[in-house]
């Protein structure tokens, strides 16, 4: 084995020089120490005819004075942990077999991000790949300036762990650790003069030299000293408060200029201190908790919301898992060689499945598991949430609506039952990183290469017991903008709601068989086309409810939610079927089976929530300078006054109403393809259609139901093959939705490189349009752009000429001609020259 040389021969004799592969930790009182033996092993590796690599991210000065013949790599640890790390791997994979390396102090990766947990994570993924290539390289840490913790994992990982000091102006090397190697004195202290080396073998010179050292020092992490600072802090002047409030929104929160400037505005010292208390382990704590806080904070600040609000506003008690938790699960797997295959381009799909596997199934440390025990112990039994929180997330231009998973904790059971309920649900947010739905879509906004680092939310459930059940009295989503107008009337400025009763899971998915109440919040009690119609039938017949019993989410029928005391009027939310209560009143039948309607009629006339739900967006948009989307709940007392909890908020993508365009004129109803008062979302539009798909209703309904899914997959196909060719998706019912009787069970990504998305209604087979309006479908359509209409059939203002498109030629062969294709069912025309025209004043769209 080839000997490397550390340039003090007197301590190559003693310790029989380096070997391959070695990592050396410095542990120093002075960076300067560390200068000195790396001073020594540059020049002698120089000497030797060794590649010698720097690895430079301090922002002072380098530590290696002559550079002339050495690699100079300078790194920025402000990209973060992933990109830092990847960068210094690809840059060891480019070098020669004969290559030496020296960094920069540890201790400044600690304060670049403030964390002793990321330092030794680096250094656990660096060390062995340098080890694996046969390379020796030198490390520094700043003695007592890490955790024992964080001190043990580093020990463990090197091959040489060793003390600098410098004392009365003499340098001596204390060995700690060195593996494979032992002499009788190697583990003595030993005073170094240039080339000749004195081992301190003497008890007395041993007990003058460590008399000088307090080896009493608590060891404090980096995190919790600015945290003690911040604390302190709080009785201090107003500038050292900005100060350190600047430097807890940075560790927290991240740099991002706009949210980062909103927080400055909008939280004070205490409000920073007091969400740092509450946070697992270290590093940020995403975009959902930043948005939740911020909305919340904007509501009870600002100076037109902060008296209404007073005794409006449900407080929350939430805690938030650092994104160093996420980071240190990859790294303490084993699944990090695996992660950054999974980044490269050709591994972003292939190895996603095995990621998957490996964060569903991974353990966490003794001491996060700890932290969790002391969070469930806050808790009690009360129902909580663990949410995925990530960096990109509910941030402006990437809502990411739906694409990481939620994981609700019923929490009834035993403790270890308990923590492990938990542990599997931060474990299945962390897997849903890797899930399809997630890769398509940060590689369809180029944000495959970026650091995507998962934090958690964990926040109680809003709402209480009703029997066996745990649920809020009504939950949903409300946007800003209300960009689907049914009628011209409404006014798009004042906001739209999404209202269930129950857990709000069925207000952000897009469920079967079952509807929604849409309220326009400047005519709440107005309602849609179809719901019109006949209100009972397009009405919420299901709730989603925490079952205590059986510690699980469950979904019931309204009926089985409403007989239990709900401990307000259930008046508020809606009435028994009148016209079935008379006829069986009539007919002698018992009425005590008589479905109950969720109309919320006496909730949106006799209440002050949509005036405070108007309030609320109105306000939290105005702060942010752009439209949003919030999650909401809200409980009522036996006098009906409700308290609203914010549970989310996210800037609302949107591509703006456009400028007004002028509609052509028609000269009968069979000259345009389609034409309706209302009913679409987009904005004014103008675009041109090349192709349309469309999927024939009398041929899709007769299928079986596994048919129906491949042609949800033959969509997509057609789909990839027409990016970029101004297409229009036209089919039956609701798509997206997952039940296929319903609609074409599509995922978004099947027709996301649709220009326009059109539903259809057949009454007479029982397929109805439904948007979702504030779904999390709803949200990638606008995010993407999608223009939407929907085209209900027995309407005096709707025309539809589906013959015209009967009479062209299917040409879907001649599109996609590698897949078996049912064209029976899947029709593509070719339609150029074709437009849509819309106009938000009028609340006309025509195709023609």
């Amino acid at each position: 084995m080839d000997k490397i040389s550390t340039g003090i021969k007197g301590f190559d004799d003693i310790m029989g020089g380096l070997y391959p592969g070695d990592n050396v930790v410095w542990q120093v009182e002075d960076i300067n120490n560390y200068k000195h033996v790396v001073d020594a092993f540059v020049r002698k590796s120089i000497k030797e005819g060794k590649n010698v690599n720097y690895i430079h991210f301090r922002k002072v000065n380098s530590i290696i004075d002559d550079l002339s013949k050495v690699n100079l790599f300078e790194l920025d640890l402000a990209k973060g942990f992933e990109d830092f790390t990847m960068s210094v791997h690809n840059i060891i994979k480019t070098q020669s077999e004969n290559s030496v390396y020296v960094f920069d102090s540890l201790t400044y990766i600690q304060r670049g991000w403030y964390s002793d947990l990321m330092t030794a994570n680096f250094f656990k993924v660096t060390c062995p790949y340098l080890y694996k290539i046969g390379a020796a390289a030198y490390f520094s840490i700043k003695r007592n300036s890490y955790t024992y913790d964080t001190i043990a994992k580093i020990r463990e990982t090197t091959q040489i762990l060793m003390d600098i000091y410098n004392v009365e102006g003499s340098i001596y090397i204390h060995p700690l650790k060195v593996e494979n190697r032992y002499t009788p004195i190697l583990f003595f202290p030993h005073k170094i003069e240039k080339d000749k080396v004195t081992t301190i073998t003497s008890s007395g010179e041993a007990s003058k030299l460590f008399s000088h050292f307090d080896w009493r020092n608590k060891r404090l992490g980096y995190w919790r000293i600015n945290f003690n600072k911040a604390k302190a802090a709080l009785t201090q002047d107003e500038s050292t408060q900005e100060r350190i409030k600047q430097n807890l929104i940075d560790i927290l929160v991240g740099k991002d200029s706009k949210i980062n400037e909103m927080c400055k505005q909008y939280f004070t010292l205490a409000d920073m201190v007091q969400i740092a208390s509450r946070e697992i382990g270290t590093g940020f704590i995403g975009g959902k908790s930043i948005g939740m806080l911020m909305a919340t904070a904007i509501v009870s600040k600002s100076e037109e919301t902060k008296e209404y609000f007073k005794d409006i506003l449900e407080p929350h008690d939430s805690f938030y898992v650092g994104t160093d938790v996420f980071y240190s699960y990859i790294v303490e797997n084993g699944l990090w060689d695996l992660r950054m295959k999974q980044k490269t381009d050709e591994g972003y799909f292939k190895y996603a499945k095995e990621l998957q596997d490996g964060l569903q199934n991974g353990k966490f440390s003794e001491m996060i598991e700890e932290q969790f025990m002391h969070l469930l112990e806050y808790y009690g039994q009360c129902p909580i949430i663990v949410r995925s929180s990530s960096l990109l997330e509910d941030n402006f231009g990437n809502a990411f609506a739906g694409k990481y998973d939620s994981v609700f904790c019923i929490n009834q059971g035993t403790p270890s039952q308990r923590l492990k309920a938990f542990e599997d649900a931060i474990r299945t947010v962390y897997a849903s990183t890797m899930n399809e739905d997630a890769l398509n879509y940060r590689k369809n906004r180029g944000l495959d290469k970026r650091d995507e680092q998962m934090a958690i939310l964990v926040q109680r459930v809003s709402g209480d017991y009703y029997g066996e059940y745990y649920f809020p009295h009504i939950a949903g989503v409300a946007n800003s903008s209300n960009l689907y107008v049914w009628n011209k009337k409404i006014d798009m400025d004042a906001g739209m709601l999404r209202l269930v009763f129950g857990l709000g899971t069925r207000a952000v998915d897009r469920v079967n068989n079952d509807y929604v109440r849409i309220v326009a919040l400047d005519d709440p009690t107005r309602l849609p086309a179809m719901t019109k119609k006949d209100p009972q039938r397009f009405s919420q017949h299901y709730v989603d409810v925490l079952n205590l019993n059986k510690n699980e989410l469950e979904t019931i029928i309204v009926n089985e939610a409403v007989k239990s005391n709900l401990k307000t009027q259930s008046s508020l939310f809606g009435s028994k079927d009148k016209e079935t209560e008379e006829r069986f009143k009539r007919v002698g039948i018992d009425t005590s089976n008589i479905p109950f309607v969720l109309n919320f009629e006496r909730l949106l006339r006799s209440t002050k929530f949509t005036e405070a739900m108007r309030k609320i967006l109105k306000v939290v948009s105005s702060k942010y300078n752009y439209p949003v989307d919030i999650e909401y709940t809200a409980n009522f007392d036996k006098q009906g006054n409700f308290r609203i909890n914010i549970v989310q908020c996210r800037p609302l993508q949107t591509r703006g109403l456009g400028k007004t365009v002028e509609l052509p004129k028609l000269e009968d109803k069979n000259s345009c393809l389609f034409s309706s008062t209302g009913n679409f979302m987009g904005g004014n539009v103008r675009l041109a259609i090349d192709y349309i798909v469309f999927i024939s209703s009398d041929d899709y309904v007769k299928l079986p139901e596994v048919e129906k899914y491949n042609i949800a997959r033959q969509v997509g196909i057609i789909n990839k093959e027409l990016k970029g060719k101004n297409a229009m998706l036209m089919g039956p019912g609701r798509w997206g939705s997952s039940n296929p009787e319903l609609g074409v069970p599509v995922k978004f990504t099947e027709l996301c490189n649709m220009s326009v998305m059109c539903e259809i209604a057949y009454s007479n087979q029982d397929l109805m349009p439904e948007l979702s309006y504030g779904s999390h479908f709803f949200q990638d359509l606008v995010e993407t752009g999608i223009f939407y209409v929907a085209l209900f059939d027995n309407r005096e203002d709707v025309v539809f000429n589906e013959n015209k498109l009967r009479e062209k030629e299917n040409i879907v062969k001649q599109i996609v001609k590698d897949a078996n294709i049912n064209d029976e069912v899947i029709k593509v025309y070719d339609t150029k020259g074709l437009q849509i025209y819309s106009d938000i004043t009028q609340q006309i769209v025509t195709c023609s």
